[in-house]
C-alpha cells in the first residue's frame, strides 16, 4: 500500500516550497472566485428567488472550508491518491453543507493533475471518473436544478482541463526523454561506426605493411641468394643481384616509413624525419642557455654504441621533458645534465638551483606530456627506475636509471612493447 497511497520518491526543500506556493495559489484563486461569487450576484430579487439562488456574503467558515480543499496539495506529489480523494470528498461534501457559497475546485483541479502526471494510465481513468461521480454528488447554492446543472458542467469541464493538462506535461517529459535517448543512442552508433572503422582501417594498414614486407623481404631473400651463388664465376651479375636487393629494400623502407608517417600525421605529409635520440643532447643545453639557465652537459661516461636505439630515444625523451620543466616551471639559473653507463645500465641526471617546482606540481608536462609520471612510466616500462624531487639545499633533480645489458635489454624491449599494446 506504500507503494500506491504514499510514493517512495526523494522530496527536496525546492520541490517542498514549489507544492506550498501551489496549495496557497490554489487557496488564493478560490478565495478570489468566493468573493466575486458574492459580489457579482444576480442583482433580481424576483430571478434569484425563480432560480432558487440565495445571496449570502462569504463567512469566516467559508474560507476554512476553502482551505480544508486546497491546503493538503503541499503534500500532492508525496501522496497524490490521499491528497486527491481527501480534497474532492472535502469539496464534496463542504459545499453541500453551505448554502449560497459556491467553492472553487481549485483543489481537486490540482489534485487530479498530479494523479495525471505521476501516477499510471489506468489510475488517472479511475481518478477522472470519481471526479465525475463526487462533483456530481454536490448541491451548488440553491435549489434550481438549471443552476446545479451549469454550475456541474463548469467544474467537470475545469477538471478535463486539468487532465488534459497532466496528459500535455506526460506527453512533453515522455518526448523529452525519447529525444534523449535517440540523442545516446547516436552518440553511442558513431561510436561503435567510429571504433569499427578504426579497426577495419588497422586491418587494411597491417595487411599493406604485411604485403610490402612479405614481398620486398622474399626478392631480397631472392637476389641475395643469387648473388651468393654468382660471387665467385660471374661478379658482375652477382653485382647487380645485390644492386636490385638494396633497391627493393629501399623502396620497402620508404613505403613503410610513408605509411607509418601517415598514420602519426594524419592527414598532414608523412614524418621521414630520425627519431630523436641523446646525440641531441646538445640541443637541449642550447635550449636552457637560451631560456637564461647556464647549462653544464657531461656525456663522456656514455657510450651511445652499446646502448640499444630504444633505451637511448627514452633517455633523450626523459631529458628533454625534464629541461622543458626547467624551462617552463624552475625560475632556475644553472642546470646540469650528465649521462653515464657501465655496460649494465645508464644513469641519466638533469639537476637545476630553481625553487624545486620543475616537476610540474599539476602532473602534467607543458609539452602535452605527463610530467613526472609519464618519465616514471617510461622508465618502469623499460625496466628501469627513475626517482624525482626536490633536493634539500633548494633545486630539483630527475634521475632515471634504465638497465642496458643484454638481458635487461630484451626485458625492457619486451616489456616496453606489451605497455605500448596496453596503452593502445
Amino acid at each position: 500500500m506504500d507503494g500506491v497511497l504514499i510514493h517512495n520518491r526523494e522530496m527536496g526543500p525546492r520541490d517542498w516550497a514549489v507544492d506550498v506556493a501551489v496549495a496557497l495559489a490554489a487557496f488564493a484563486f478560490g478565495a478570489v472566485q468566493l468573493m466575486v461569487s458574492a459580489s457579482l450576484i444576480l442583482p433580481d430579487e424576483a430571478l434569484r428567488r425563480m432560480l432558487g439562488i440565495e445571496a449570502v456574503v462569504p463567512a469566516t467558515s467559508s474560507f476554512i472550508a476553502l482551505a480544508l480543499t486546497t491546503f493538503p496539495l503541499v503534500a500532492r506529489r508525496k501522496s497524490p491518491w490521499l491528497v486527491f480523494v481527501f480534497t474532492l470528498v472535502a469539496f464534496v461534501g463542504l459545499q453541500n453543507s453551505f448554502h449560497g457559497s459556491m467553492l472553487a475546485v481549485f483543489g481537486p483541479m490540482v489534485a487530479l493533475f498530479t494523479i495525471v502526471v505521476e501516477c499510471s494510465r489506468i489510475e488517472m481513468g479511475v481518478a477522472c471518473a470519481a471526479s465525475a461521480l463526487g462533483l456530481a454528488a454536490a448541491t451548488y447554492g440553491g435549489t434550481s436544478a438549471a443552476l446545479w446543472f451549469w454550475v456541474y458542467v463548469q467544474n467537470l469541464v475545469l477538471m478535463v482541463v486539468s487532465a488534459l493538462g497532466g496528459l500535455a506535461v506526460c506527453a512533453h517529459r515522455d518526448s523529452v526523454r525519447a529525444t534523449e535517448q535517440r540523442a545516446e543512442e547516436a552518440e553511442r552508433t558513431r561510436e561503435e561506426v567510429a571504433a569499427r572503422r578504426v579497426e577495419e582501417e588497422r586491418v587494411r594498414i597491417a595487411r599493406e605493411v604485411h604485403d610490402i614486407t612479405a614481398h620486398s623481404l622474399s626478392a631480397v631473400s631472392i637476389q641475395t641468394a643469387a648473388a651468393e651463388r654468382l660471387i665467385d664465376r660471374d661478379p658482375a651479375a652477382a653485382r647487380e643481384a645485390v644492386s636490385l636487393a638494396h633497391e627493393t629494400a629501399k623502396d620497402a623502407l620508404e613505403e613503410i616509413r610513408a605509411m607509418i608517417g601517415v598514420l602519426r600525421m594524419g592527414d598532414s605529409s608523412a614524418e621521414t624525419t630520425p627519431t630523436e635520440g641523446t646525440a641531441r643532447l646538445m640541443d637541449l643545453a642550447d635550449y636552457l642557455q637560451e631560456a637564461g639557465v647556464t647549462t653544464t652537459l657531461d656525456v663522456s661516461g656514455y657510450n651511445r654504441e652499446a646502448t640499444p636505439a630504444f633505451i637511448d630515444i627514452a633517455l633523450f625523451g626523459i631529458a628533454r621533458e625534464a629541461t622543458t620543466n626547467i624551462v617552463r616551471h624552475a625560475r632556475a639559473r644553472n642546470a646540469s645534465i650528465v649521462l653515464v653507463s657501465d655496460g649494465a645500465r645508464a644513469l641519466l641526471t638533469v639537476q637545476d638551483d630553481g625553487d624545486g617546482s620543475s616537476g610540474a606540481a599539476d602532473g602534467a608536462s607543458p609539452t602535452g606530456g605527463h610530467g613526472i609520471d609519464g618519465m616514471r612510466e617510461r622508465a618502469k616500462l623499460l625496466g628501469g627506475t627513475l626517482d624525482a624531487g626536490p633536493l634539500p639545499g633548494g633545486g630539483f633533480r630527475v634521475r632515471a636509471s634504465i638497465p642496458v645489458g643484454d638481458e635487461s635489454s630484451g626485458f625492457g624491449a619486451a616489456r616496453g612493447e606489451r605497455g605500448f599494446h596496453e596503452r593502445r
